[in-house]
């Protein structure tokens, strides 16, 4: 059982918080603050609980164990400053002998660790860095669902130094666990899954978990093709690799393949950057390569969707980036949108993205911040980090 922030007596204790700023950052700016964003509840109820400090911690891009500056969380810390206008002191390093002094001072309430992977023993689950970690709190909070499914220090390591009772789960974790287990656990029927995206090897064991679950299974977008080229089309020059195609086959050839549903005719070119041109049925002449799902498809797939009552979508339709291929992918958001009735659940991140491009975001059920922790919570049914907190390090 999860421990969660807002049952929890925190008052005068400190608190080592573990949270998702991992955002693009380009020339010292943050371009998109959405994660930094879904965070801040969590913070302020650690503030209003009267938590005396909390020091918060997170990774940011790759940095392969060393220092980088153009990977220091320096922006996210004056981002937090001003968002919740109160000082944000950023340390030099996730083990600077200076933090205990400054866990002591009366006027510093907010601490952010400097980047965690500038310390290779983060990746590696270290058991003294998570030890050192762990002496900065008397609590230890993880609100970073997006890497809850990395055995790393901060996420699972840490947990083994804490008495359960002092190991809790923040408001985000609690809302994508209650977002994934509605649809995982009990889906509203229809229950429609669309899967976009590029390569079946990735996301073959979701394919086949869902199957048994759904009652439909949208394929679209360059995932599409190997599924068709299976099947005896020719897909031309899209994307689409041997491997891909005989793991195809064997979901084809597996059970409840009936309830997969694939394209009828597609949006194609002769490259990405040509004009588009519109094929008539499945098959895409040799030439050309498949860029979008056509306009029968976009109508078939809109009606499936709008007559369900749960849907997860992990995946685009098309090479949504170009406005030229991006019709497929916005009219599914669209007819998400549209269904009142329905729970959509959006994960992985260039749905996201997607979504938050058709300026539909505010209308979706559930959009999850961890592209690769909620397909593996879908695939497994939990996260290392999740397991972390439920039942603590044995």
């Amino acid at each position: 059982m999860i421990n969660y922030l807002q049952d929890q007596e925190l008052n005068g204790k400190k608190v080592i918080a573990r949270f998702d700023f991992n955002v693009p950052i380009k020339d010292g700016k943050i371009t998109d603050t959405t994660r930094i964003d879904l965070s801040l509840d969590t913070i302020k109820m650690l503030l209003e609980k009267g938590a005396s400090k909390i020091t918060m911690m997170s990774h940011l891009g790759r940095p392969k164990g060393k220092f980088d500056k153009n990977l220091s969380l320096e922006p996210v810390a004056e981002y937090i400053a001003k968002k919740l206008s109160i000082e944000v002191v950023l340390t030099q390093s996730a083990t600077d002998r200076g933090i205990k002094t400054l866990l002591t001072l009366p006027t510093t309430k907010l601490v952010l660790l400097e980047n965690l992977r500038f310390h290779p023993e983060e990746k590696s689950n270290d058991s003294d860095f998570s030890r050192t970690l762990s002496t900065y709190g008397d609590v230890y909070l993880n609100d970073a669902f997006g890497t809850s499914h990395r055995k790393h220090a901060s996420v699972h390591g840490i947990v083994a130094h804490f008495n359960h009772k002092n190991v809790i789960g923040g408001l985000l974790i609690e809302k994508e666990l209650m977002a994934l287990n509605k649809v995982l656990q009990s889906p509203k029927k229809p229950f429609v899954s669309v899967i976009g995206g590029a390569k079946v090897s990735d996301k073959i064991k979701i394919i086949e978990q869902l199957l048994s679950s759904v009652d439909q299974l949208i394929i679209g977008g360059a995932m599409a093709y190997p599924f068709l080229k299976a099947k005896g089309y020719n897909v031309g020059k899209s994307l689409c690799s041997d491997k891909d195609v005989t793991l195809a086959k064997k979901i084809l050839n597996s059970k409840n393949n009936e309830k997969i549903v694939l394209p009828s005719d597609h949006v194609i070119a002769d490259t990405p950057d040509s004009s588009p041109e519109f094929s008539e049925d499945q098959n895409i002449s040799d030439e050309k390569m498949g860029l979008d799902i056509g306009e029968k498809t976009i109508f078939s797939y809109s009606q499936i969707c709008g007559n369900s009552k749960t849907v997860l979508w992990n995946g685009p339709m098309g090479l949504f980036e170009k406005e030229s291929f991006a019709k497929g992918t916005f009219s599914i958001a669209s007819a998400l949108s549209e269904s009142p009735d329905c729970f959509s659940l959006v994960g992985g991140g260039d749905s996201v993205s997607a979504v938050n491009k058709s300026g539909l975001a505010h209308k979706m059920g559930h959009i999850s911040t961890g592209g690769g922790a909620s397909l593996e919570y879908i695939e497994k049914g939990t996260l290392v980090g999740i397991q972390a907190l439920k039942h603590g390090l044995k």
